[in-house]
């Protein structure tokens, strides 16, 4: 279910979660997601890391935000929405960390499939 991924040129894992994220939901490399966030946030005044930005910036390429469905009987963990969500690309947003699930697995640069995701991004496959 996770998949190491850290797609960060310098191996870097602490604070750019929401680039890495970036990178895996729309295809892209590091430096092109963190330029995107970057100028995302330039323009609205705001620092890259800030959950309005890189949100933003994701609602550009077709995602929308949507709360953790209710029919779950109990708090869903990153794993549990996986195996809920086995087809499609979603954005998964935890308390103070991101990560992105891809048909079904968590690609993260650690193991976060425990951590409770307390919304998420969906993009709908054309």
């Amino acid at each position: 279910m996770w998949v190491f991924y850290n797609p960060n040129p310098t191996g870097a894992r602490v604070g750019d979660c929401s680039v890495r994220a970036v990178c895996k939901a729309i295809g892209v490399d590091w430096d092109s997601a963190f330029a995107s966030i970057a100028l995302a946030g330039f323009v609205m005044g705001d620092m890259p890391s800030s959950n309005a930005v890189w949100g933003a910036f994701l609602r550009t390429k077709g995602f929308k935000r949507e709360a953790i469905p209710d029919t779950f009987p109990r708090i869903m963990t990153a794993a549990e929405f996986c195996q809920e969500h086995p087809k499609g690309t979603y954005v998964l947003v935890f308390a103070g960390h991101v990560a992105t699930a891809v048909d079904g697995d968590l690609f993260d640069s650690w193991d976060s499939s425990a951590e409770i995701p307390l919304y998420f991004y969906s993009k709908k496959e054309e």
